[in-house]
């Protein structure tokens, strides 16, 4: 009896020791690797990779999708601009989510790389979501009869668009950077409620937008003529913004870390 509760005694014991270990183990995994310097030196190994590889997927996607693919029973030749506007809106949702696990790193662990992504994502995720909205005023035209339209998927994205432009214009205002971080990351957290309400936005409300042609859950409803350089083209897309990311975190990290002497030697 004592021999099996002193095992038990023990195999606790050990279990917080090796959760402890494991704990300390990640913790200075995320420290080490998302240390700036070290961020810098691991980027510029794939950058180049990334960029080229993405720019011709997107390039070879683009003119299969406008020029190979056959014309829409019901829209016609419109309908083209999907490899567009459909990377641009899915990216730019993509690039809020990102922010928001970005914030959670930095408010949780204070990993200040993580801080700096999320300010250096704002300003790419505002172009994005202006692409969206501009590529789809301009589908509308044709499709709806008219360019804009206050339904559901567009006035979320619109606030989308208003919200990475509040951010960075709140972070710019401020002159302390730790309070600034701070508080962007709380903002973020919160405003991430708007990526489910654009997402489920056709299927909550009546709209103008039809349901999603693609979901994980159900078999594509869009001909696979038109469905493999649009993935393409999203792909290629995504390895692009990934790219403009880099540069701008990059900025962020040069700003934020001037007077370091790694950077004076790096630069």
């Amino acid at each position: 009896m004592h021999s099996a509760f002193g095992s038990i005694i023990y195999n606790q014991s050990t279990f917080r020791i090796n959760f402890s270990t494991q704990e300390i183990v990640i913790k200075k995994f995320i420290h080490q690797f998302a240390s700036p310097k070290t961020y810098l030196f691991q980027v510029n190994k794939y950058y180049n990779y990334i960029f080229f590889i993405s720019l011709i997927t997107y390039l070879v996607s683009l003119t299969w999708g406008l020029l190979f693919t056959s014309e829409d029973f019901v829209q016609g030749n419109s309908y083209r601009i999907i490899y567009l506007h459909v990377p641009a809106s899915f990216i730019s949702q993509s690039l809020y989510v990102a922010m928001a696990i970005a914030s959670m790193v930095y408010l949780v662990w204070r990993v200040k790389l993580a801080a700096y992504i999320v300010i250096a994502i704002a300003p790419i995720g505002a172009v994005t979501t202006f692409i969206a909205l501009i590529s789809g005023s301009i589908w509308g035209i044709p499709t709806w009869g008219t360019w804009w339209q206050w339904d559901a998927r567009i006035t979320s994205t619109l606030i989308l668009f208003i919200m990475y432009l509040g951010l960075i214009s709140l972070h710019n205002s401020f002159s302390n950077y730790e309070k600034a971080d701070k508080l962007l990351s709380w903002l973020v957290i919160v405003g991430a409620v708007n990526i489910p309400i654009i997402k489920k936005s056709v299927d909550w409300w009546s709209t103008l937008h039809q349901s999603a042609s693609i979901t994980l859950t159900d078999k594509p409803s869009i001909d696979p003529s038109m469905l493999y350089p649009l993935l393409g083209s999203t792909i290629g897309f995504f390895g692009l913004i990934v790219c403009l990311v880099i540069i701008s975190s990059k900025n962020q990290i040069f700003q934020r870390e001037k007077n370091k002497s790694w950077v004076r030697d790096y630069v």
